[in-house]
């Protein structure tokens, strides 16, 4: 099963790191390129503890449908979600927030289970993990750009209440 740490350093308050980070609304944005929308469940606003959310967006050229739910709430230090169906066998995906001295550590633990057996196995070591580690990396890009400028994150987070 392959796993995926990140760890993106912001200079933000947690609590603001750890808001945007479940934001449906600034989810879309770092996924437009695939054209990522929410489309049943939790469909804009920030995402608690039990709401799940499914997304429909375009992977390798399908469009494809997946359902995630938070199945671990700490706020605003800890969150889990976890995928409930979709087109992998399985994903847990932990967000995990530390402040010390005014910056936020965001480090991510993304952990999946790719479908198809050996072939899943095959695509995962030509592809598919590099596929994944680079659409975590911009959502981080996108949430530190946020979190670092208080007119984007305050719309962000306005549009969230």
């Amino acid at each position: 099963m392959p796993r995926i740490v990140l760890e993106t350093v912001i200079a933000a308050p947690i609590v603001v790191a750890f808001d945007l980070s479940r934001s449906i609304d600034l989810h879309k944005r770092s996924t437009a390129h695939t054209g990522e929308q929410a489309i049943a469940g939790r469909m804009s606003g920030l995402i608690g503890m039990g709401e799940s959310v499914t997304w429909r967006a375009k992977h390798f050229g399908l469009w494809q449908k997946l359902t995630s739910k938070i199945t671990a709430f700490d706020p605003p230090r800890f969150f889990v979600d976890e995928m409930v169906q979709g087109a992998f066998r399985g994903f847990r995906h932990e967000h995990i927030f530390t402040e010390e001295n005014g910056l936020t550590l965001m480090t991510d633990i993304f952990d999946y289970q790719s479908p198809c057996g050996i072939f899943g196995r095959i695509a995962d070591t030509l592809f598919l993990e590099r596929y994944m580690r680079n659409l975590l990396t911009e959502r981080n890009r996108i949430i530190k750009e946020f979190a670092e400028d208080e007119n984007k994150y305050c719309k962000v987070l306005q549009a969230s209440v």
